[in-house]
Parts: structure tokens; sequence; C-alpha cells
């Protein structure tokens, strides 16, 4: 059975988090096994210098549907987030942070109101998130300027818990401030974005990556250049194409 073809490909990127690993990885094949969903967890250990990599080993070895992934210097959690995308296999995507922060339980729900709804996307809503006010406050300012420059009207548009279609990647551009916008650009790439309430836990370990000078000032830069993409993205719809021309045509190198 483990080694079938999964339905769910969870995408889990981590630093530093040794003493996170072995709680998650058991949180979450208990969820997604209660709920028998095939699945499998990439990992991706972006250049961790603590103990980490010797904790994912661990969960590799007590269960082979986590497969772990090294990246030998920091990239940042887009680029994670992207190397995982591409060494999954499922044809359905997840993605939740590696902290404790996120409850696996909720995938299960996420993974069956994509399944049964006509939504390509689903994102989770913290709807009563746990962490310091400054980092809220931040949150906030992010989200109303996502609101006034792109119209976004997705309430958790950054949440990291989302569980969508492989398709939704066909024309995303990795970029380093993926990790925030991928709801958003999906949705402006026509994709059907569906939202329903996940748990927000407290932090039990570790220490946050995120502060103000690398979240809301870099989160408004990045929404500068997504502004930009959708002013001038291309957005052709394939039915834009009617008809196909046979016959004698002229070659593009002719001269004019």
């Amino acid at each position: 059975m483990h080694d079938s073809v999964p339905e769910l490909s969870l995408v889990v990127p981590v630093l530093n988090e040794a003493d996170n690993v072995a709680t998650l990885s058991m949180e979450i094949g208990r969820g997604l096994d209660a709920a028998q969903i095939r699945w499998e967890c990439v990992w991706v250990d972006d250049g961790s210098t603590d103990g980490t990599p010797a904790a994912l080993g661990r969960a590799r070895a007590a269960d082979p549907r986590h497969r772990p992934l090294r990246l030998a210097h920091h990239h940042g959690q887009s680029a994670a987030l992207w190397v995982g995308f591409q060494h999954a296999r499922a044809d359905v995507l997840a993605t939740m942070d590696g902290d404790g922060q996120n409850d696996p339980a909720d995938l299960a729900g996420m993974y069956r109101e994509l399944a049964g709804t006509r939504v390509d996307m689903v994102v989770g809503i913290r709807a009563r998130r746990h962490d310091p006010r400054l980092r809220l406050w931040s949150a906030r300012v992010a989200a109303v300027a996502r609101g006034l420059v792109l119209g976004d009207t997705l309430r958790d548009a950054a949440s990291p818990m989302r569980v969508f279609r492989r398709q939704c990647l066909q024309r995303v551009y990795p970029f380093k401030g993926l990790h925030r916008f991928l709801a958003v650009l999906a949705h402006l790439d026509g994709c059907r974005i569906g939202q329903m309430p996940v748990t927000h836990r407290p932090r039990a370990t570790g220490v946050s990556k995120y502060g103000v000078g690398n979240r809301l000032g870099v989160g408004l830069a990045d929404l500068a250049a997504v502004a930009w993409m959708r002013r001038r993205g291309l957005r052709m719809d394939p039915h834009d194409v009617v008809s196909i021309i046979t016959g004698a045509e002229p070659s593009p190198r002719a001269e004019r």
C-alpha cells in the first residue's frame, strides 16, 4: 500500500525544526490514514544547521511515505516549496508549515472539499491566530495592501495551509515571495479558490524565522512585483484560438 501512487502529496519546508519533526510526522500519518487517503509527505530541509536532517531520517525510517530532501544551502521557503513541488508525485498537492502551528488533522477536510466541489484550490483560514502581536499587525497590514493593490478578496491569502490541483502551478513563475502569493497568483490565473477555517496552534518549540523586516518589508516589495505581473502578464484563454488555418500559408519568414 505504501508503494502505491499517492492521491495527495504534502510538501513541508523546514528550517531548524528538529524538535517539531517527530510529532508533526506522526500527526500527518495519523490524520491522513484515518481519512483513508493515500499520501506522501515531501519534507524539504532548507539548509538546517541543527538536528533536523537526523529527525527527518528517523521519520523516513518509521514510515517511508515521508520523503525528506535536503538543500545544501539555505535558499528560503519559496525555493524549498518549489523543489518539493517538482519531486511530488500526486496530482493533488498540499502545503503546510513545519513549525507545528498548522494542524495536519485539517488536511483531510480540505482534501474532501477540493474533491467534492468545482474549486481548484482550498485555502485554510486561520480564524484565531496564535502569533505575537507584532506579527499579527504586519499580517493585517499586508492583507490590506493586497486588497488595495490587487483587489484580493481572500480572507487569508498568505495562509500556508493549502490543498490544490497541480494545474494551479502551470503558469506560476517561481520567485522568492511565492510562498506568500501562491493563492493570489493562482486566482489571478483563473483558478477557482475555496476557503475553509483551519486550526492555528501556538508554537510549542523552536523559534520563528520571520520578523517585520523580512516579512512585512519584503512582502510589500513582492506585492509590487505581483502587481506588475498582473498588469503585464499574458493571460490568454485557450478558447481565444477560434479556428485552425489550413491550406497553403506564407512562411513566417517571408518578406513583407
